[in-house]
């Protein structure tokens, strides 16, 4: 027993047809080319249709004291870090806890408005949710990203 009592989850949307993203993605359209704004406002709006839903993926989130994300889930950048890179979300990412990002490329740790911090995890997955969960403590470790995480 590792003394952790969280429990370890991972969320995806996904489209009836088996879609998380459109093609193309980039700074611009995080969600590529999904038939609107690119920012998932066409493909994933049925999460948040009524205030119930909305309300119930806020609650879920409050439980969470970690995440685990893919590279791709941080930003479209490949090979060598671009610096001023920060991430899709600006200055106050929706996160409110440490998430550690797993990619081959290291980089210093990012701290962000509203609690944030982003960690660059480059020995694997192993290590990035042994860390998570250090973080989490009681609470709970969500792992997020989309079809390449």
């Amino acid at each position: 027993m590792t003394g952790h009592s969280g429990r370890v989850t991972c969320d995806l949307s996904i489209s009836v047809d088996g879609y998380s993203a459109g093609l193309d993605q980039s700074e611009q359209r995080p969600f590529g080319e999904d038939g609107g704004d690119g920012w998932g406002d066409r493909l994933h709006s049925w999460m948040f249709a009524t205030p119930e839903l909305r309300q119930a993926e806020l609650d879920r989130l409050e439980t969470v004291g970690a995440f685990v994300m893919g590279r791709n889930m941080f930003g479209p950048v490949r090979g060598a870090w671009d610096r001023d890179w920060k991430g899709w979300w600006g200055d106050n990412p929706p996160y409110h806890a440490p998430v550690f990002v797993l990619t081959h490329h290291p980089r210093d740790p990012q701290p962000m408005d509203g609690g944030t911090t982003f960690h660059f995890v480059t020995d694997g997955i192993e290590s990035a949710l042994r860390r998570a969960r250090e973080a989490a403590g009681d609470r709970d470790v969500s792992i997020h990203g989309g079809a390449r995480t």
